[in-house]
């Protein structure tokens, strides 16, 4: 499943926003750290990513940051077998984890938008190009071959285009006020952004400060540069922007077949 240096490019996660549109999970945790299935999403995400070969991790945190730190400082503790030295007050891992991954944490501010936050970890950043996600989706995306578009167009950003289900009924109603077709909950006609971009180093050039919005200037400009191109994905995608979103990933993780394992 692997393909040539993808192990070198990192995989950016935005964690730091206050998640309001699921306040009910999010007054004490940060929105990446909802549990789906008893894993924090942001776990799910990483794994995915990990089955492609992408080891190298960077979480741009900002709302209750102390939370993620905490959780990948334990989460590293508990899968090894460990030697205590109360002499010299040292800590020996005995056994190595089965993942191979490196893990920067980055807070990049309470308040900082997301382009903000992409601008404040780019010095982190060895490679030409590196992947970015939001910390809040789930998606059977194929990051192979959304890897190979971004090489083969050459492009400044490569964003995932998806088309999800509306959550409401469509109703096509004539003049006279009668029905003529209803379809609940169909696929929307129009692409949107999914996430899971691709971008080139050189993205720095179109964000401004920490109150840039990356989903406004920066993607807007890039697109009447013509430097954004789409990976069009008609598989599995569902974000979890609600306590309802939440549920349907519950749901789906309790089912036979898990789209993004």
């Amino acid at each position: 499943m692997k393909i040539n240096n993808i192990d070198k490019i990192p995989l950016v996660i935005l964690a730091g926003g206050f998640g309001t549109r699921i306040s009910e999970e999010t007054t004490k945790i940060p929105k990446p750290m909802v549990e789906i299935g008893g894993i924090p999403i942001i776990l799910h995400i990483m794994n995915y990513y990990s089955k492609f070969g992408v080891n190298e991790f960077i979480i741009c945190a900002g709302y209750k940051a102390n939370i993620l730190k905490e959780y990948f400082y334990s989460l590293t503790y508990s899968q090894s077998d460990l030697e205590f030295n109360l002499k010299d007050k040292k800590i020996s891992f005995l056994t190595k984890n089965k993942k191979q991954w490196k893990i920067k944490i980055i807070d990049t501010g309470i308040n900082t938008m997301t382009g903000g936050r992409i601008k404040k970890i780019l010095k982190y950043i060895k490679s030409e190009n590196f992947f970015m996600t939001y910390g809040d989706g789930l998606s059977n995306v194929n990051i192979n071959s959304l890897y190979k578009l971004h090489l083969k167009h050459k492009k400044i950003a490569t964003v995932t285009a998806v088309k999800p289900t509306s959550r409401f009924g469509y109703l096509k109603i004539n003049k006279y006020n009668l029905v003529k077709k209803f379809e609940e909950k169909p696929i929307n006609d129009d692409w949107i952004n999914g996430g899971f971009f691709i971008l080139n180093k050189k993205i720095y050039k179109y964000i401004k400060n920490s109150k840039t919005i990356f989903e406004k200037e920066p993607l807007e400009f890039l697109s009447q540069k013509k430097q954004l191109i789409a990976f069009k994905h008609k598989g599995f995608w569902q974000p979890m922007d609600t306590l309802r979103d939440k549920k349907v990933l519950e749901k789906i993780w309790m089912s036979k077949t898990v789209p993004w394992l």
